[in-house]
């Protein structure tokens, strides 16, 4: 049976002045789909993510949620960001409700809530702590369950391990589809790292050079569950490799000019 259409991005495109970022971008994505987003510097992924999150506005095309048409930020949507942009005088739990608050829900019903989501990212015990004690593996956890606290139909994950060391980076990549396992939300990721997209994903979307356009779409046929060994599978590499030949030159041309 084939899944439903969680997210609808219809002809999508957005300029800042003269700069044309997007241009008419249209993409499907399906109920508990994994789908990560690659391209080079500068090609519009981050304002591609914003304006699915509510945070920019479009100036052509449409977006929807379960059929329907979005025009603003909504509860809907959950969004990770580089930063985990954590409240330092909020303690864990605090930070990881600030979601719920804003939408009026702060009962023991919602506190406990959180602190079972504070659990499945592996943060039990920590809900008193400040952002200073934590790792920034752990505060980017804070930020993932802040994220899932208001259930959002789609998660979406503007490359939210870009500030983490190599090791822990891996570590989060497998913590973060133990957690999507749980739920199976719908998620639209946003990576430079090539092998961490094809590690993540059920499809890899390459962008192309400004404006930004989809230029191919890789599936990724890998069993789940998936553990780092399959980084070292056969097939892994081949995909990484057709990834990085449609993205190379205009990386290289991004790297030549500039552009970010």
């Amino acid at each position: 049976m084939t899944a439903a259409i969680k997210l609808s991005v219809d002809r999508l495109s957005k300029s800042f002045g003269e700069l044309n970022v997007l241009d008419r971008i249209t993409l499907d994505v399906a109920e508990g789909e994994f789908v990560c987003i690659v391209g080079p510097s500068g090609c519009g992924k981050t304002t591609f993510l914003r304006i699915i999150g509510g945070l920019e506005t479009a100036d052509e095309g449409r977006i929807a949620i379960g059929g329907h048409a979005i025009k603003g930020p909504g509860a809907d949507r959950g969004f990770v960001f580089q930063a985990d942009s954590l409240l330092p005088w909020r303690r864990v739990l605090d930070n990881a409700a600030i979601g719920l608050e804003i939408n009026g829900r702060n009962s023991a019903e919602d506190r406990s809530l959180t602190r079972k989501l504070l659990d499945l990212v592996g943060l039990k015990g920590f809900d008193s702590y400040y952002p200073r004690q934590l790792s920034g593996g752990m505060r980017q956890r804070v930020n993932l369950a802040r994220a899932l606290a208001v259930d959002p139909e789609v998660l979406l994950m503007d490359e939210p391990f870009s500030g983490l060391d190599a090791q822990t980076r891996e570590i989060m990549q497998t913590e973060l589809l133990r957690i999507w396992a749980e739920g199976r939300k719908t998620v639209l990721f946003i990576t430079h790292q090539i092998d961490e997209a094809v590690y993540l994903a059920d499809r890899v979307i390459v962008f192309g050079r400004r404006p930004g356009r989809i230029q191919d779409v890789v599936p990724i046929d890998l069993p789940r569950p998936r553990d780092l060994s399959i980084k070292r599978d056969p097939r892994f590499a081949p995909l990484v490799d057709r990834i990085w030949k449609r993205i190379e030159f205009d990386v290289r041309e991004s790297v030549r000019l500039g552009e970010e």
